[in-house]
């Protein structure tokens, strides 16, 4: 082999694609074992001890990696991250391909996988979650659209079937995607695969993968319908005008990728080459105004960007090309992405010690936009989670080890929400302590385990609500850790004779929002 074939292989676009892939792989895993267990991390970790094929609030994939990956690697904060890291890596890689497939040479590929190292995929994949995998398995569907449509080969719908029911498995919002593929499809000239038989095998087996967590749903009263009624009616999640979901859009992504997805956008519904893809063009308007229309979390678009950056990038490519005078901007404008990504990355990953970080926020006068109405606190929501959970534990264990033994026998940890239970089912067995009930999500359909109610120690509950059900209710010690949310500086009581047996009650104490 030539010293230039050795040269070009180590410079070619998709051996650029895998540095930067590298590089977003190694920022998460030196700072992903920092600021602690995240609320959700906890609960999934309980969820992975009830495997099923549903949940109330999410699909099962999330419950199955924790799982694999705790089985595999142990419970610290890097083994339990490590899946999200390599996803998050995996996703800057895909957009590379996408680039490439698009015809896209070195500076497309480097440009669009710069955008996702830069932009809020950063906090997605900071934390183990089932939206640091979403945009892969989008993702690997738009590659395998591309290369079907580029090889006129229809026998690539079925790796999209499969990437499409893995992905329904993983977040249940892949149908509002699968929407906007289809309507792309039935838009566009692309509809000529309506004929043939592999895309509906593909969509066969999307269905088969997607199947055992549709008859949980059925055989629990579609329990993740009524869950997201009750989002909406109580107002838990803050609601964004159009104009104010995308300005988000553009906040979340880095305000300088905007030039590149939405020429990515023009690429593919208006630009000569890329009128081909047109459907990948037509889905993200659909999935665009669906979200906005049901009132979706600003983040809840962020898996279907890669393939606009690349769009957008082999466009600028074009776009620059034997331009002398304007070559310039091919170094300079990655480049301030790239410092722009910097100023932000304190924001979205704990790249910073936490007071370090306290004091970065302050001096900049801006904190990322909350997405659900009621999380306050010194930090982020995304940050503020990750406090105080072992500290509660801990005052939780003190409380119940001083209990008379015939008392503590029978008394139970009852947690107001998924975030309390996880804790006590997560630190809880160094103390010695059981394992938690809570009626909120998937818990409520764990029961009440073998408490009668005789005794329970009560977490993140009012006193009058305590008392509604109790016949004496203590106050025993309070918890609070000064960077965690709010909701998480409470009361705890004792609970002594409930006026009813808690299988009775439990019924009513059902908790899903």
């Amino acid at each position: 082999m030539e010293a230039n074939e050795i040269k070009s292989k180590w410079t070619s676009p998709l051996a650029c694609a895998v540095y930067i892939a590298l590089v977003k792989l190694v920022i998460h895993l030196l700072t992903n074992n920092r600021y602690g267990y995240f609320r959700d991390e906890l609960y999934y970790i309980a969820c992975g001890e009830h495997l099923a094929w549903g949940y109330v609030d999410h699909a099962p994939m999330v419950a199955w990696l924790v799982k694999l990956s705790r089985t595999l690697f142990g419970d610290s904060l890097f083994a339990l991250r490590l899946f999200p890291a390599v996803a998050g890596a995996a996703k800057v890689l895909l957009t590379g391909l996408i680039a490439r497939e698009l015809g896209g040479r070195r500076f497309a590929v480097v440009l669009a996988c710069l955008c996702v190292l830069a932009g809020g995929y950063l906090a997605l994949d900071s934390f183990f979650s089932m939206n640091a995998f979403e945009p892969v398995f989008w993702m690997g569907c738009v590659y395998f659209i591309i290369r079907a449509i580029k090889q006129n080969d229809s026998r690539y719908w079925l790796w999209f079937g499969l990437l499409a029911g893995l992905g329904l498995e993983n977040k249940h919002s892949t149908l509002f995607f699968g929407f906007g593929i289809f309507v792309g499809l039935l838009l566009t000239s692309s509809r000529r695969f309506f004929a043939n038989r592999w895309l509906w095998i593909g969509g066969a087996l999307a269905i088969a993968l997607f199947l055992p967590n549709i008859i949980w749903e059925y055989r629990h009263d579609w329990a993740t319908l009524e869950l997201l009624r009750n989002v909406s009616a109580t107002g838990k999640n803050v609601v964004l005008s159009p104009l104010e979901f995308i300005v988000q859009q553009i906040l979340i992504l880095n305000p300088l990728t905007l030039p590149i997805w939405l020429a990515g956008l023009w690429y593919f519904l208006c630009d000569r080459d890329g009128k081909a893809y047109r459907l990948l063009g037509v889905a993200y308007l659909v999935v665009l105004v669906m979200m906005i229309v049901l009132k979706g979390k600003n983040y809840y678009l962020l898996p279907i960007y890669p393939m606009l950056f690349a769009g957008g990038a082999v466009w600028w490519e074009r776009l620059l090309a034997n331009r002398r005078r304007v070559s310039w901007l091919k170094f300079a404008y990655p480049l301030l992405i790239c410092l722009l990504g910097a100023v932000f990355a304190p924001m979205l990953a704990p790249v910073l010690p936490v007071e370090t970080y306290i004091r970065y926020q302050n001096a900049l006068g801006f904190a990322p936009p909350k997405t659900e109405v009621g999380h306050v606190g010194p930090l982020p929501q995304h940050f503020g989670d990750r406090f105080g959970w072992p500290e509660m534990v801990q005052q939780v264990a003190q409380i119940y080890n001083n209990l008379p033994a015939e008392e503590r026998a029978r008394t139970g940890l009852y947690a107001n929400n998924y975030g309390e239970a996880g804790a006590i089912d997560f630190f809880g067995p160094q103390y010695g302590l059981p394992k938690a009930i809570s009626p909120h999500q998937s818990y409520y359909l764990w029961g009440p385990r073998d408490y009668t109610g005789d005794s329970l120690i009560v977490l993140q509950s009012k006193r009058a609500d305590a008392e509604r059900n109790c016949k004496n209710v203590e106050a025993v010690g309070t918890v609070g850790h000064p960077l965690s949310m709010a909701e998480e500086h409470y009361t705890i009581f004792i609970c002594r004779g409930l006026k009813q047996p808690l299988p009775e009650l439990w019924p009513r104490l059902k908790h899903w929002n």
